[in-house]
């Protein structure tokens, strides 16, 4: 399971874009 930590200064649209970014590489959908 991918698994995205968000940093403190980091938005939760920039994590979600990194979380999409990593589960496509993985092929998890």
């Amino acid at each position: 399971m991918s698994q995205v930590k968000v940093k403190e200064n980091e938005s939760l649209e920039s994590a979600l874009r990194r979380f999409k970014r990593q589960t496509s590489r993985d092929g998890v959908i």
